[in-house]
């Protein structure tokens, strides 16, 4: 019996070693039912650290992995055409913002609040962003509510005469989405929607009540580590540091004098327990070298990178800890390092939250579960996660450092390709005590979760920092070549 193409959730998942394109059937009985009935992968070529290189080479990947899930479900190419994308970028900006509306008025019947409430209050909230014109509002997430004054975890339907929310905008240099949708429509598929990998991760390894009690979410990857923090079952803030697996690989091969392939094998089979460690040692390899090697780029990623990033984050703040997931997280013993250096539980994912077949129940496919979690949330709840793309801006006014146009086909911005901004600028992120130009209005609620006392207004922990800039607003901005140039050298100083 043939499928219906309106029938089908269709993921792909484009990662630094895998590309992944994984379908699903819907229950039209039980909506939040689905069933996998198809996959295919392909290594991905063309993507470095995460991010596309060379757009050819990625979309020979997509292609084949195409391929592979057609033959598996034996469903015509066409009907596997619309797809909901998972892509990975460096440059992930969260911001916080605020908005309010007065509900009822002598237009209204009711002061309950409506789905044209909703709207309203986030279209004020955006007019606080204050997100720089060559960055793409990826996903709006609205992280919580106040009905006059007193928190509602769902207004809708619900009587007042003020609503007030926070949301919370996280933004990716247009020129990755640019890309990334070049590179999927070469290929000849339609981009249905897209989704950061962090969060697609975290949607796959993370259950429904670690993320209302409160948790963070650590995917390792190849290429990037993405970090998303929950409180309260929803996601109120996203990071993406680029180091991952790749960098394993390539310290192996750097100090050991092997080729990156050899150099792959062995950390794949290092801490394998099948592994013959006597027939490594045999064919030349320092087993205790390489070892060290492993577990020193593994601490530096955590005790340098990661504690940094979550250096306001407690026990009582996140109660249920970390979610560990993705392929480095099958290190042996690796939960236990980074519940010592955060001081946090960890739990390391040993299968996606979503129920998969055909050998995809581990935690290296935490992503493409993830996906097709995105896709029945969204059905079910269309405000839980908004992309900016199906919210018609093009009337909104073009504000000071804001883009009033955020079509992800133009050409007008560049990323800013910045390291030093991959948890965004704190302030933003955690709470707006500085005044700002244009952003006297926006309150954000992040110290609701952490509390005033813990929040670190100054951002003193990337002081010394080569990564973080703390310039003046009033300075001179560098331009793209010089940042460019800055963040290559600061490459070089870390590998």
């Amino acid at each position: 019996m043939p499928v219906k193409s309106d029938s089908l959730l269709v993921g792909l998942s484009m990662g630094t070693t895998k590309t992944i394109m994984i379908v699903a059937k819907r229950d039209r009985n039980y909506p939040d039912s689905i069933h996998v009935i198809g996959f295919g992968d392909a290594a991905s070529r063309g993507i470095s650290k995460g991010i596309i290189v060379s757009v050819p080479e990625a979309q020979q990947s997509v292609m084949e992995a195409l391929k592979k899930a057609q033959g598996m479900t034996g469903i015509n190419p066409k009907e596997l055409s619309n797809v909901m994308v998972a892509f990975n970028a460096w440059d992930v900006r969260s911001e916080s913002t605020h908005g309010m509306i007065t509900l009822g008025g002598r237009d209204s019947k009711s002061d309950a609040v409506a789905r044209d409430d909703l709207d309203r209050v986030i279209e004020r909230a955006r007019d606080e962003s204050e997100l720089k014109i060559n960055m793409y509002p990826l996903h709006l997430i609205p992280t919580s509510y106040e009905l006059d004054g007193r928190p509602v975890d769902e207004p809708l339907s619900m009587n007042g005469t003020r609503l007030d929310m926070w949301l919370q905008t996280v933004a990716v240099p247009m020129t990755y989405v640019q890309t990334v949708k070049a590179c999927v429509r070469k290929a000849g598929l339609e981009v249905k929607g897209l989704i950061l990998k962090p969060l697609a991760s975290s949607l796959g390894a993370v259950y429904e009540e670690e993320k209302r009690a409160g948790c963070i979410s650590i995917c390792i990857g190849g290429g990037t580590t993405g970090i998303v923090l929950f409180r309260g079952g929803r996601a109120f803030r996203v990071l993406s540091i680029p180091i991952g697996g790749d960098h394993i690989k390539s310290d192996l091969a750097t100090v050991l004098h092997l080729p990156l392939g050899e150099a792959d094998f062995l950390k794949r089979q290092l801490f394998n327990p099948n592994t013959n460690l006597d027939e490594l040692r045999n064919n030349g390899i320092d087993v205790d070298l390489a070892t060290q090697i492993v577990l020193a780029r593994i601490e530096e990623l955590f005790s340098e990178h990661i504690r940094t990033a979550l250096a306001e984050c407690t026990p009582q703040h996140f109660p249920m800890g970390v979610i560990l997931s993705g392929g480095v997280s099958e290190t042996p013993g690796i939960e236990y390092m980074l519940a010592d250096i955060l001081q946090l539980p960890v739990r390391k994912v040993e299968k996606p939250v979503y129920p998969l077949s055909y050998g995809l129940d581990n935690a290296a496919y935490v992503s493409a579960a993830g996906i097709l979690k995105y896709c029945v949330d969204v059905e079910r709840d269309p405000y839980l996660f908004m992309e900016s793309e199906n919210r018609n801006r093009s009337s909104r006014p073009s504000q000071a450092g804001t883009s009033g146009n955020y079509d992800s086909g133009s050409d007008s911005g560049t990323g800013s390709g910045s390291y030093e901004d991959f948890g965004g600028n704190d302030d933003d992120n955690v709470k707006n005590t500085r005044p700002s130009k244009s952003r006297d209005k926006a309150v954000v609620r992040e110290s609701d979760f952490y509390g005033d006392d813990n929040v670190n207004h100054n951002n003193d922990d990337y002081d010394d920092d080569d990564y973080y800039d703390d310039e003046e607003d009033d300075e001179p901005r560098e331009s793209v070549r010089e940042k460019l140039g800055r963040f290559l050298d600061n490459l070089k100083k870390i590998f």
